[in-house]
């Protein structure tokens, strides 16, 4: 079950982990004859749009699509996406906010709620501010241009820890691509390939699927190691 979500490509790197000298088109070959492929990405996602005009101040692209960095806390990302439980219905959905770290992929801090407000992302916003360590660097932190991002609020959450903010242009969902991609691997670890019963089961769901990404998760772009294994081993290598 933890790897419902691993394609070959994934699988051969776990196996190797362990030891076995394999080649990932053997794996490929032994997962099509058992029909192991991962399909869990095939579904369609519904995107969650907190887009209601210029209701602040819009920032520029600082990014860019520039998605990689050798430092950590230099370039950060986020976004808020909607989940369901029960029926599905409009009074059964949540909302889900994350940062990420461009360094590793790690989601430094995140929120789930009822109600996508502005306390709702300034929550894991401050507690990323708490967590930052003192670096030589600016920090820049991206989001969409949803009317949390343009609030006056959380612009000065920003300003007064001098961090540069950055937004995609608009209905332009690629230049927050990296975001985009985790929180479709939330989904399939989590309301995709589950029916919850009720918003706390849920909430503990994310929360298991969060700590499981972070510390055990591998990524084939970090050598094989899970974002929380990169940080440590990048960190042991600068020590």
């Amino acid at each position: 079950n933890k790897f419902k979500d691993y394609g070959y490509r994934r699988v051969t790197i776990e196996l190797k982990r362990r030891e076995y000298n394999i080649n990932h088109k053997k794996v490929l070959r032994i997962m099509k004859n058992e029909g192991l492929l991962c399909d869990s990405y095939k579904r369609k996602i519904r995107k969650y749009n907190s887009y209601k005009g210029t209701c602040g101040k819009v920032a520029s692209n600082r990014l860019r699509r520039r998605f990689t960095t050798d430092r950590p806390y230099q370039k950060i990302v986020t976004d808020v996406t909607e989940l369901r439980w029960g029926n599905k219905t409009t009074s059964e959905r949540a909302y889900f906010t994350a940062f990420m770290d461009l360094y590793n992929g790690e989601i430094i801090s995140w929120n789930i709620g009822l109600h996508p407000n502005v306390d709702f992302i300034v929550s894991p916003l401050n507690k990323l501010m708490g967590l930052r360590p003192k670096t030589s660097y600016r920090m820049t932190i991206h989001s969409d241009q949803g009317f949390q991002y343009q609030n006056g609020r959380y612009i000065n959450i920003l300003k007064s820890n001098k961090v540069f903010q950055s937004m995609s242009r608009k209905a332009t969902c690629l230049d927050n691509a990296c975001i985009e991609s985790f929180f479709n691997q939330l989904k399939v670890g989590t309301v995709h390939n589950n029916n919850f019963k009720d918003y706390n089961s849920l909430n503990q769901a994310v929360k298991e699927y969060i700590s499981y990404y972070n510390n055990y998760r591998i990524k084939q772009k970090l050598g094989g190691m899970s974002p929380v294994e990169y940080r440590i081993n990048s960190s042991q290598k600068i020590a």
